[in-house]
């Protein structure tokens, strides 16, 4: 539910964390399915993020799993929910189309375009290889008006600038350009607490795919190694800081509805990716290095604990 504080009871989380994020697409869906919707660290639960970690390309880490990319969390989110939307792609002519039809009462999500290249974004204007989503209010000549969720409302960009960011060429993962989804509506009705407990299968394949320890190893060795400047912001501005927040809003879901044992391996998770911002900071490669082998043996941990909780179910849930 959202804007209601939640409790932690299994996992002895004395404060769930909300503030900034790079929440992108989960800010979106958020502001597209209004008071129905069940905000955004739920969503991004759902789309099956937290259950992971990767490299993409052959050494950039995101906590995420392997394989796993925004478009099908997204698609995976919705349809827990019990939502729909048409979803357009690959034609320039249809998007601007769409976009010109949205309206502050029938917006459109854009994306992924390439962060670095939208112009109202301080401190970028190259491509870094970083997805971005936001909600379009409508096209006003050649310009389009936007909710970006990266801390822009109401935010204009010339029409060109959009396309320009819209061609999604420049990430790690293949996907088509031009994405757009709108007309929202809801064809069942799904409480939070089920859409959590039916998400769960798709977490433990996440789990069971490449193998997430052998990666925070490999990790260790390249932050051994030094980072390179690419490796070092992204890790500080982006990574670790959405990994922590993903993997806190999950132990704190997951107690939610019964799953103590689950809960506490992401909160204990969150706590080690959450600690590696100060020495990634500080340039102390050891202390980072073993914060990240801390973590290895945490993965098959968690798989574990989720397959024993669809085995023999969860506990009684806290009402939410």
């Amino acid at each position: 539910m959202p804007g209601r504080p939640r409790r932690a009871l299994v996992t002895g989380m004395a404060v769930r964390y909300v503030g900034d994020g790079p929440n992108c697409y989960a800010d979106a869906l958020t502001m597209v399915l209004g008071p129905a919707g069940p905000g955004p660290a739920a969503i991004e639960v759902l789309t099956g993020s937290p259950y992971g970690l990767s490299l993409h390309g052959p050494d950039l880490p995101i906590f995420c799993p392997s394989g796993w990319t925004p478009e099908i969390g997204i698609a995976a989110a919705l349809d827990l929910l019990g939502w729909t939307c048409e979803r357009t792609s690959g034609s320039v002519d249809e998007a601007v189309a769409r976009i010109a039809r949205a309206t502050p009462t029938d917006p459109v999500v854009t994306g992924p375009l390439e962060m670095g290249l939208l112009p109202h974004h301080p401190s970028l204007g190259q491509a870094i290889g970083t997805e971005h989503y936001f909600v379009v209010l409508g096209l006003e000549g050649d310009v389009v008006r936007m909710h970006d969720p990266r801390g822009f409302p109401y935010a204009t960009l010339p029409l060109d600038s959009l396309l320009a960011a819209w061609q999604t060429d420049a990430f790690v993962y293949p996907v088509e350009p031009f994405i757009t989804r709108s007309r929202f509506r809801r064809v069942r009705e799904v409480d939070l607490a089920t859409a959590l407990r039916d998400s769960l299968p798709a977490a433990v394949r996440w789990l069971v795919g490449p193998d997430a320890a052998s990666t925070a190893e490999r990790i260790a060795r390249i932050v051994e190694d030094g980072l390179t400047d690419s490796q070092y912001k992204y890790l500080v501005e982006y990574t670790v800081s959405g990994g922590a927040g993903r993997l806190g809003d999950a132990a704190v879901l997951l107690a939610e509805i019964g799953c103590a044992g689950p809960a506490r391996v992401l909160e204990h998770q969150a706590r080690l990716v959450g600690a590696l911002q100060h020495p990634l900071m500080a340039g102390d490669r050891a202390a980072a290095a073993a914060l990240w082998r801390e973590l290895a043996p945490t993965y098959p941990r968690l798989r574990d604990e989720l397959s024993l909780v669809l085995r023999e179910g969860p506990a009684v849930p806290v009402p939410f």
